[in-house]
């Protein structure tokens, strides 16, 4: 089984790219943020000739999360629970079924958090302490599940190219480096760098300054996969190509293949 996560930054915008890639990858499941289109206006009917299954939770012009599942999507749920009042299209998740039983779907879009000294700090600690507590209800069923997404943090210096940048910024703050492992901590699986810890493996390059011709890049996007979930992992991909295509997203796809 593959499995892709993807910050699209529009998915409108970026559709035929999206196809495309979809067409020649072929994942099995697709986690997609930042589609910033509302329910009504995703363009769905792409996807679904692609042979996906499509469950969407969006708002008009920014946020959004989706899931594209060739496998019939099941106990499709949206929001992060934990606070009733939060409107923000940040969360989806759905079972699906397949050979040695359920795996529960988690796509995220965590709040970036700039600038520090906002209200958009304390919300983004909020919510890495309400998907702490999602982590742990259903670690407590020994559920399978993966957790995968737009994190909009930077575990460690490594995952930098120049981590003396981004020393004041959210995605970098020791509150958000704190809150990723504690998450970690609770016996999760970082996909990535549980196959490798190399330098270089980054899956953000800004639009800004040449980034990506320099490959300033930053590992930002994430799969963190429950401890029956990493028994089956096989192996982690970065499909930086996407980069360079016409009109690309500023992320790129991030797969793990899973047994089963």
């Amino acid at each position: 089984m593959r499995i892709a996560t993807w910050n699209i930054n529009g998915v409108k915008a970026r559709i035929d790219t999206a196809a495309k890639w979809l067409s020649t990858a072929s994942p099995d499941i697709v986690f997609l943020q930042e589609t910033k289109s509302a329910d009504e206006a995703f363009p769905a009917a792409t996807f679904e000739d692609l042979g996906y299954n499509v469950a969407r939770h969006g708002q008009k012009g920014f946020n959004g999360v989706a899931i594209f599942s060739k496998l019939p999507l099941e106990d499709v749920r949206f929001s992060l629970p934990g606070d009733e009042g939060d409107t923000q299209a940040r969360f989806a998740e759905a079972l699906v079924s397949v050979q040695g039983g359920a795996i529960r779907l988690g796509s995220l879009y965590l709040p970036n958090g700039n600038p520090v000294d906002s209200d958009k700090f304390s919300y983004k600690l909020a919510w890495f302490d309400r998907l702490h507590d999602w982590a742990v209800s259903h670690l407590a069923t020994e559920e399978t599940f993966v957790l995968g997404g737009d994190f909009n943090v930077i575990p460690a210096s490594i995952d930098a190219r120049f981590p003396d940048n981004w020393t004041d910024d959210a995605l970098c703050r020791a509150e958000s480096r704190a809150a990723w492992r504690r998450l970690v901590n609770l016996g999760l699986t970082d996909a990535l760098r549980t196959t490798t810890n190399a330098p270089g493996h980054y899956t953000f390059w800004d639009y800004q300054a040449g980034a990506w011709q320099k490959n300033n890049g930053i590992r930002i996007d994430h799969f963190l996969l429950s401890p029956q979930a990493a028994d089956r992992l096989k192996s982690v991909s970065i499909d930086k190509r996407v980069r360079g295509w016409d009109k690309p997203s500023d992320h790129v796809p991030l797969i793990v293949d899973l047994e089963g």
